[in-house]
């Protein structure tokens, strides 16, 4: 525990003793001179053997003792007005109970982090406060009483530490008795103790001298078993434990560090991967590169090209970012009151600020690089899909190709193999063909290929991978390209599965269209393109 100081109090000379009958008896205790924090470890509630307090998942098991320690350190951090110059027990008695949330205020606003722990501990520092759970349900119906649970529970709420709806029946008891106006005066002094300065002594002491006047001296009346008071105080503090307790365990700083980097490593180790399964499967030097059958693409393809290259460039248009500026000259349009007030501040003999010319700039919004990449499927199933997919294959690159924005496409197909039909950055100039016999589908080998060489996985272009099969794998490189699949995803890349057959199984996650009409696959794959470019 004293490890975990230096970060909540923002010093590092503090001190913590943790043991049973530390404090005094009560439940945790700061000592200025000594710069000691003691906690009463007769509430800690587990074998002090098995505490981590340096994991943060371990604190969940005793929260209200770490909120203790919080709350001591929250103390040690803003405690720091001259409690001497006081010499009313009863003004002093005031500041130190204003005090409470004053400190949890300003450890929020410094660390908006521990409000978890503060939240946990406050049923425990409530009952230590005002004599333990009997003393609080006998709590009297008096003045001095509620004000004293006002400002142990609601000063809280307008601290941030707890909410408005989980003080509901303790507000609604405490104000019966105080009445809404000594209420409100109240709640002033305590909102204006939140906004005072660590130091300031002499403003704590006023308001204390305030309170003390608005509520009076404590009656010591008799204890009231039962009371509607210590009724409404004892379930309020109940429905804030099962709030906190139904709260999910704040994250260890560590834990997400180490996430983090496990996540960037991976990351790593991925895009090596793609990387290097593009520069085999794109090797131009390659001998099964040039075992295709090529031809030369017909009219009805060459005017396709262009309509999807004009469709790209439509979607890619966006309307200018304006921004207007002012300035003292011209270029630019008068503003006549901005030039009545320039000459206003010269008349006045002070430096004139007012800029009196507005000008109104456009400029272009950049448009991210479009990637698509094309994985076909060439089992046997999907022989009379083949002609029209290299026909949209080179149609889709050769678009690329004539599109003013920046857009670089790849095609393969994956069998046994993985087999490019068009290069990233290449148009084409004749139509690569192929055929389907094969009896194995290496689609996670297509992805990576198609990553690496296109960056599908990268945030800063636009991107669409396009997937043409019936989706029918085994399971080994199913399992592997649903990984693959769902990291593109995740990064941004849309995903179209263009599904063949009669009962298509596609990968989950992907945006799935039946191809029942093999010629409108280049149709299919232009619109998910440039439905893409749109919503970059």
């Amino acid at each position: 525990m004293t490890a975990a100081t230096p970060p909540i109090a923002a010093r590092r000379d503090l001190s913590v003793t943790i043991a049973p009958g530390a404090a005094g008896g009560g439940l945790a205790l700061f000592v200025p001179a000594h710069a000691a924090i003691e906690i009463n470890g007769e509430h800690l509630g587990i074998d002090p053997a098995t505490a981590r307090p340096a994991r943060v998942c371990d604190r969940y098991r005793y929260a209200p003792t770490w909120g203790s320690l919080v709350h001591e350190c929250a103390h040690a951090a803003h405690t720091r007005w001259n409690r001497a110059a006081c010499t009313e027990p009863e003004v002093m008695a005031a500041a130190v109970l204003l005090e409470e949330s004053r400190i949890e205020a300003a450890q929020l606003r410094r660390r908006a982090e521990d409000r978890h722990w503060l939240r946990a501990s406050t049923r425990a520092l409530v009952f230590a406060d005002t004599g333990g759970p009997e003393a609080i349900l006998s709590a009297p119906p008096t003045r001095f009483a509620a004000a004293h649970q006002a400002a142990l529970l609601l000063a809280r709420v307008d601290a941030g530490v707890l909410d408005p709806a989980e003080t509901t029946s303790a507000a609604t008891a405490i104000e019966t008795i105080l009445g809404r106006a000594l209420l409100r005066q109240l709640r002033t002094l305590w909102r204006i103790a939140h906004r005072l300065s660590d130091t300031n002594t002499h403003g704590m002491l006023e308001l204390a001298r305030r309170w003390f006047a608005l509520v009076g001296p404590d009656p010591h009346a008799t204890p009231v078993p039962g009371s509607p008071l210590g009724r409404a105080i004892a379930g309020t503090l109940g429905d804030i434990a099962k709030s906190v307790a139904s709260e999910p365990v704040p994250a260890d700083p560590d834990d997400v560090a180490d996430r983090a980097a496990a996540a960037r490593d991976a990351e790593d180790r991925d895009n090596d991967r793609a990387g290097a399964v593009a520069g085999k499967v794109f090797d131009p030097n390659a001998p099964r590169a040039r075992w295709r059958a090529t031809r030369a693409p017909r009219a009805n393809e060459r005017a396709a090209a262009r309509v999807l290259a004009r469709g790209l460039n439509t979607a890619s248009a966006r309307e200018r970012a304006v921004t207007k500026t002012t300035s003292a000259l011209p270029p630019g349009r008068v503003r006549m009151r901005a030039v009545v007030a320039r000459e206003a501040q010269r008349a006045a003999g002070a430096v004139p600020t007012a800029q009196p010319f507005t000008r109104t700039t456009r400029s272009a919004v950049p448009v991210p690089p479009l990637r698509i990449g094309i994985a076909c499927d060439v089992s046997g199933s999907m022989r009379r899909y083949v002609g029209e997919v290299a026909s949209a294959a080179w149609i889709v690159a050769q678009a690329a190709n004539l599109a003013v924005m920046p857009a670089a496409t790849a095609t393969v197909t994956f069998g046994s193999a993985v087999i490019p039909v068009t290069y990233p950055a290449t148009a084409p100039a004749r139509v690569t063909e192929f055929t389907a016999s094969g009896s194995w589908e290496a689609i996670d080998t297509a992805l990576d290929a198609l990553d690496g060489a296109l960056g599908l996985s990268k945030r800063e272009n636009t991107r669409l991978l396009v997937i043409i099969s019936d989706g029918r794998f085994e399971p080994e490189p199913r399992a592997a390209a649903q990984k693959r699949l769902d990291r593109l995803r995740a990064s941004g890349c849309a995903v179209l599965w263009l599904a063949t057959g009669l009962l298509p199984t596609p990968l989950d996650g992907a945006t799935v269209h039946t191809l029942t009409d093999p010629a409108a696959a280049a149709d299919t794959i232009a619109r998910a393109a440039t439905a893409a470019v749109r919503t970059a």
